[in-house]
């Protein structure tokens, strides 16, 4: 049978992560796998099972999560996005949907992911918490210097053991991954976004980086310490695990070969795979100019618009 690609964005504010919870003696939690797969088994009729490339956490939103399913498709290619959404609650739609080849692993075949981490500093006494976008942002009542914030980002640029930037009990085989691209900028004023795009990351990774670079914003670490928190290789040397409501999914890409079609501007890669994947274990840890060759991080270049409301 045909199998289809889903392109996925949803607030994740109400619900419990991406992966469907069904507890033994209490009844399912509110998951996004979860009302995306019965939405797509109550419009095909079919007992479908719908397999997602990333488990975000609660309250982490996504505008670009890739989900697959097998089946039976009756429906016109063109309007399948459309009649799952219209069977979805509101915080959650299928921008695109596309046939792939049978083979198509939403997890393994992943070979680069972008997550963005919004924050908004309040340090002055008139500037008050945000509020029509609370959920979508981290806010902090302290200054953040963004130069000193990106001056850090960018020697996080590598292929190294990130276990400095991972949760204790991350529970994957190896921790090695290779962060393709990380730059801090501030789109507003009092607003910070940072994004990064790696082969893929370990548990609570893009929170912990976010935290690290706050507190390199306030002034607590300097930028030049970076190194020194790689190669200890160790939790306690890394800042604080910010919470979810600040973590967007951008992007996941597959490669041209998935897309079939060509590569897009800036994309192509050596294979980096997904969220089960490390590297070779090389420490490099970026250079000069804030890459580290190898250039192949996915769609277009960090800093675009893509996730305008995460």
């Amino acid at each position: 049978m045909p199998r289809y690609k889903l392109t996925i964005a949803y607030d994740g504010t109400e619900f419990h992560g991406w992966q469907r919870q069904e507890p033994a003696d209490a009844p399912p939690l509110r998951t996004v796998q979860g009302v995306v797969q019965e939405a797509v088994r109550d419009l095909l009729r079919q007992p479908v099972e719908v397999v997602g490339a990333s488990r975000t956490d609660s309250g982490v939103h996504a505008v670009g999560q890739v989900a697959a399913f097998t089946a039976d498709v009756r429906i016109p290619l063109a309007r399948l996005a459309q009649a799952i959404t219209a069977r979805l609650p509101r915080d959650v739609q299928v921008l695109t949907a596309e046939q792939v080849e049978d083979g198509f692993n939403p997890i393994g075949g992943a070979r680069s992911k972008c997550y963005r981490y919004t924050i908004e500093h309040t340090s002055h006494p008139h500037n008050p918490r945000p509020l029509f976008d609370r959920n979508l942002v981290f806010a902090t009542p302290y200054a953040l210097d963004v130069g000193r914030m990106q001056d850090a980002a960018r020697r996080l640029v590598g292929t190294y053991d990130c276990a400095s930037f991972a949760q204790v009990d991350h529970g994957r085989a190896t921790t090695v991954r290779t962060v393709f691209d990380c730059i801090a900028r501030s789109p507003a004023p009092r607003r910070v976004e940072i994004e990064i795009a790696a082969s893929g990351f370990l548990y609570n990774m893009v929170r912990i980086v976010a935290g690290t670079l706050l507190e390199v914003g306030r002034g607590r670490i300097d930028a030049a310490d970076i190194p020194r928190i790689i190669e200890a290789r160790d939790r306690r040397a890394s800042g604080p695990t910010l919470p979810p409501q600040g973590l967007c999914l951008r992007w996941i890409w597959y490669g041209a070969a998935a897309a079939q079609g060509a590569a897009p501007e800036g994309a192509g890669g050596d294979g980096a795979r997904g969220d089960g994947a490390g590297g070779d274990g090389a420490e490099v840890h970026g250079r000069e100019d804030g890459n580290t060759g190898n250039e192949a991080i996915g769609p277009a270049s960090l800093g675009g618009d893509a996730c305008a409301e995460c």
